[in-house]
């Protein structure tokens, strides 16, 4: 694979000339991905758009992340650019989080999807219901596929 399409690069002013490709395994664009559309990135993220935070408001507003993950993220999204900690030079020491420009664009998506899917909640829980109720009535078999073998789905490993 060429440089161009796994997204490798050897200094931060190659990533310029580069285009990026989530799909290649080794593109690096993988890993921010991950760390924003995971469960508690998306929702940290999510939550900073309303403002700056301390740790532990931030840890109240997001009902429960653990401190060990708040803090994993936190470190995670500050890497990728996305947060900005700044630690105030204060008795106690006062440490307060917010997006950068880069995470409020990013974070400006997300809350467009999470709209869209608590909007269409209703939806969702008919398609489940539905999807239940046929699983319930073929005995189980409707996660099969034609030649009867088990499909997995996600953490059917």
């Amino acid at each position: 694979m060429d440089s161009e399409r796994t997204g490798d690069m050897s200094s931060p002013a190659d990533a310029e000339d580069l285009a990026f490709d989530v799909f290649a395994r080794a593109c690096p664009s993988r890993g921010t991905l991950e760390h924003v559309t995971g469960k508690w990135g998306g929702l940290i993220l999510s939550a900073l758009h309303e403002g700056s935070f301390r740790f532990n408001e931030l840890r109240r507003r997001v009902d429960g992340v653990s401190e060990k993950m708040l803090s994993q993220t936190l470190h995670a999204l500050e890497r990728d650019g996305l947060v900005h900690r700044e630690a105030q030079p204060t008795n106690p020491p006062r440490v307060d989080y917010r997006l950068t420009p880069l995470g409020a664009a990013v974070a400006e998506r997300l809350l467009a999807l999470i709209d869209l899917v608590e909007d269409r909640m209703p939806e969702v829980l008919t398609a489940r219901e539905r999807y239940d109720a046929a699983r319930a009535e073929s005995g189980g078999t409707a996660g099969r596929d034609a030649g009867g073998v088990a499909v997995a789905g996600r953490g059917g490993r």
